[in-house]
This record gives C-alpha cells, sequence and structure tokens, in this order.
C-alpha cells in the first residue's frame, strides 16, 4: 500500500499538486484563525475552509464528486496542515505574517492553479473555462477563509494574488496547445503561479483600483 501511494504521488502530477496545495493552504487559512483568536474547533474550520472550498467549487463545476467526501487522506492532508499552523503559533510570534506561511500561501496558490487547469483540461473545456477554473481552485479557498474570518475577499481588493493563477492557467493552456505533456504543463503552470506571486509580494505589486485610475486623470 505504501509502495502504491509512494508511486501516485510521485508519477501522478494531479496527486502531487493537490497534496502540496491542501497541506500548504490548511496551514495558511488556521494561521489567520490564530491571528484572529480563534479557538481550536474554529482554527480547524477556517484551515479546512481555505483547503478545501477551491477544490469543491471546481469539483461541482465539472459535474463530479468532490475529492474531498471522496477520500479520508484528503482531510488527513487538510489536518496535517492545521497541526503545522498550531505548531508554529508555539514557536513563533505572528506566524501568519512569517515567511513560512507566505511562502506557503504561494506553494498552495501555484499547486492548486494547477490542479484546477488539469482537471479542466481533462473535462473538455475552453481555454477560457482552463483559466477560470485554474483560477477558483486556485482562490476560492482564501476567499471563503476570509469571510469566515468576517471580512471582505483580499483577492477581490489590491492584491496582485487570483491574477498569478490566471497567468498560471494560461501558462498551463498554452503549453498543452503546443503538444506539451501533461507534467511539463503542470510544471509551467505551477512556475509561473508561484513565481509571480513571490515576485509580487517582493515588490508589494497591486493591481490598481478606480480611484487611483482617476486620480491619474487629474
Amino acid at each position: 500500500m505504501t509502495q502504491d501511494l509512494i508511486a501516485v504521488l510521485f508519477g501522478d502530477p494531479f496527486a502531487v499538486m493537490n497534496t502540496i496545495g491542501l497541506v500548504a493552504f490548511a496551514l495558511v487559512g488556521s494561521s489567520k484563525a490564530i491571528r484572529e483568536r480563534f479557538d481550536l474547533f474554529g482554527i480547524a474550520v477556517v484551515g479546512l475552509a481555505m483547503a478545501f472550498a477551491g477544490g469543491m467549487t471546481r469539483d461541482i463545476f465539472v459535474a463530479r464528486v468532490p475529492l474531498a467526501l471522496q477520500s479520508p487522506l484528503e482531510i488527513a492532508l487538510g489536518l496535517l496542515g492545521v497541526g503545522l499552523a498550531i505548531a508554529l503559533s508555539v514557536v513563533l510570534n505572528s506566524p501568519d505574517e512569517h515567511p513560512i506561511t507566505l511562502v506557503s500561501d504561494a506553494i498552495g496558490l501555484a499547486a492548486f492553479a494547477t490542479t484546477g487547469a488539469i482537471v479542466a483540461t481533462e473535462t473538455g473545456v475552453s481555454a477560457f473555462g482552463v483559466v477560470a477554473i485554474a483560477t477558483i481552485n486556485a482562490a476560492g479557498g482564501g476567499a471563503v477563509a476570509d469571510i469566515l474570518l468576517d471580512r471582505s475577499p483580499f483577492i477581490l481588493l489590491e492584491d496582485f494574488y487570483a491574477s498569478c493563477a490566471v497567468l498560471g492557467g494560461s501558462a498551463y493552456w498554452l503549453a498543452e496547445t503546443v503538444g506539451a505533456t501533461e507534467g511539463t504543463a503542470a510544471a509551467a503552470c505551477a512556475a509561473v503561479t508561484l513565481a509571480t506571486r513571490l515576485v509580487a509580494v517582493s515588490y508589494d505589486w497591486r493591481l490598481p483600483t478606480a480611484q487611483k485610475l482617476g486620480s491619474l486623470r487629474n
């Protein structure tokens, strides 16, 4: 059984990216809840919501039973991320702002943009569908977590976040279009998403608001 699991994880791009994304996003969501002083149940709820909401929405769009409802391993990976966040909160001040969490968020975004693009492509949707589902898979969990935390989803504000998934999903579609293998397309999607997000964090990239565009005219 262990050998079969290893074969799946290292031979299937979807399984690899899904595993990474679940752990990373559960850690990030839980860290946000810890900052807001949620109790352990609340921490788990927010962490698992961030880990699973995007993927469940993706699966509903392609008319299949969400993986989170099919496999106990999915829940176990999410709980692993929750546990890691709690452990970090014990040894770090402001774990939600620590580089470990910020990088985990970027990694989770890249991983889930890739799983969304893979599923969308296998379903046979259009180019727009591939990019849209990749973006929803990547950013949907964070939006739900923010709602649970009683604040406006930050992906709808100025931060350059969901845009990274749009670029990654586009890279996946382009790679598939020119005949690249699924593994190569997945690597391209993950690399583009991760790189743009890390650069955006480093240089504080933000999309302009309508008010800022108006101020340029004045």
